[in-house]
């Protein structure tokens, strides 16, 4: 009777464990998804809160979320209102947004010259990408006098300053010969500084000099090397690049079947010279080759973008808004390099008459609350600038 008692008490502490407080309890996904836009709202009146109190950094948040519709109705309008306001306090991140909508015409109507402003009075706060735009107009003579001293100036701070597009856009400068003096050396030394930051169009670049032994020594190995490192980011020209290495064995092992993978890569994301490429190549390649080319394979495309995406996944740019690749700007005309080979793609690119810059403006949007807080979110206007590459392309 006594083992029967204890068995019956051990079968009651079994049903109920485990007690109350262990129990763990699965909120689901609509409860997390509440919590999370419950906390979202929270910050976004917390900001608005901090905004109307005058809190510059609060006003350029709240610009930010109307700007981009983060937990707000989408309004351009009130978003430029309120950069203006946290510009108007100094607020070199909101003076640079302020000038790049002004630029662009977004929630303001396009104004050259007050953009102008607006970049200058965060560029003399030491913005690095401020200093790339501000050089930008100064090039150009866009709403400033054209100037080009004023523009290498700074371009030099920006570069100097640690911004990948102000470092390439002085290397073209070095490269060109516009307004500085042609060093190659230089060219190669600042497109470099950029490559390795990640910025695409400066690592296909720095391709083109290895490829041609301007300002570095002559090496294919490491052009393949960059030019895959742009190419795999979904760059376009540099998908081509590197389709026609494979193409000539420069480099890389020859192999038609991965150059007509990359050259069709190259044709999806806009690049109009890989799909002469990939009809040429085709007539020499066999039909086993050509079937092989066909299977579906995963290589990177250049994504369809409005509004750099540059770039590569990082902090800053995780959970960015779309920007437009680098690749995408005015129809760029190729024009032959005196030291590139006979029939060269890969010679000296231009868009436009000189040189064309990228301007890019970052948002930062500030908040810990939730996850959708905790970007940095990037909005750019991406001008190619001057594109060095474009492999040879031989005749065939």
């Amino acid at each position: 009777m006594r083992l029967q008692t204890v068995f019956a008490v051990l079968l009651v502490l079994v049903s109920s464990w485990p007690p109350a407080a262990f129990a763990y309890q699965n909120p689901g996904p609509a409860t997390i998804q509440n919590q999370t836009g419950a906390a979202l709202l929270a910050e976004i009146a917390n900001v608005r809160q901090k905004a109307e109190r005058g809190d510059a950094q609060a006003q350029y948040t709240l610009g930010h979320d109307y700007l981009v519709g983060a937990g707000v109705p989408q309004d351009r309008k009130q978003g430029a209102q309120w950069y203006a306001a946290a510009a108007a306090q100094g607020l070199a991140q909101a003076q640079f947004a302020l000038g790049y909508l002004y630029e662009h015409g977004e929630g303001v109507g396009k104004d050259y010259h007050q953009a102008g402003t607006d970049y200058r009075a965060a560029a003399e706060q030491g913005h690095a990408a401020a200093e790339n735009n501000l050089a930008s107009l100064y090039q150009h003579g866009w709403g400033v006098p054209k100037d080009l001293d004023q523009a290498i100036y700074w371009y030099r701070r920006s570069a100097q300053h640690g911004d990948p597009t102000g470092q390439c856009n002085l290397a073209s400068l070095y490269f060109t010969g516009e307004g500085i003096p042609k060093d190659d050396g230089a060219a190669a030394r600042w497109f470099r500084a950029a490559a390795e930051q990640g910025l695409p169009a400066a690592q296909t670049n720095l391709a083109f000099m290895y490829y041609h032994g301007r300002g570095v020594p002559l090496a294919y190995t490491q052009s393949a090397i960059w030019t895959r490192r742009a190419a795999e980011q979904g760059y376009a020209q540099a998908q081509t690049d590197l389709g026609y290495l494979y193409e000539q064995g420069k480099g890389v092992p020859l192999d038609y079947v991965t150059a007509y993978r990359w050259y069709r890569s190259a044709a999806a994301g806009g690049d109009r010279r890989a799909g002469t490429r990939m009809k040429s190549l085709a007539r020499t390649m066999t039909r086993d080759q050509l079937a092989a080319a066909a299977a579906p394979r995963a290589v990177a495309t250049q994504p369809e973008a409005k509004g750099c995406s540059c770039h590569e996944t990082s902090p800053r740019n995780r959970g960015a808004v779309p920007q437009p690749s680098p690749g995408r700007g005015p129809t760029r005309t190729a024009i032959e390099n005196s030291g590139a080979e006979r029939g060269s793609i890969f010679s000296v690119a231009l868009s436009g008459p000189r040189v064309i810059s990228i301007r890019r403006a970052f948002f930062a949007r500030a908040g810990t609350v939730a996850w959708a807080l905790q970007s940095h979110h990037v909005i750019a206007k991406s001008n190619h600038p001057l594109m060095v590459s474009g492999f040879p392309f031989q005749a065939t």
